[in-house]
């Protein structure tokens, strides 16, 4: 797996999963439990979706086999 996300959506992902994961356990939102998904995504830094539509948002001299 190619890392298909930059710093700054990586950073962002992380920040609203986490805000969702809190906001489920504290409200007791169980729909804020979708926040997991940009918190992984953030922190391994690899999206499928991404994947599937040919993205990325990490810039190309960046990019390490």
């Amino acid at each position: 797996m190619k890392k298909n996300i930059g710093q700054i959506d990586r950073l962002l992902r992380i920040v609203v999963g986490s805000l969702l994961l809190y906001f489920a356990v504290a409200a007791g939102q169980p729909w804020g439990f979708i926040g997991i998904i940009p918190f992984i995504t953030g922190t391994i830094g690899w999206c499928p979706l991404y994947r599937l539509m040919g993205m990325t948002t990490t810039c190309k001299s960046c990019v390490h086999n």
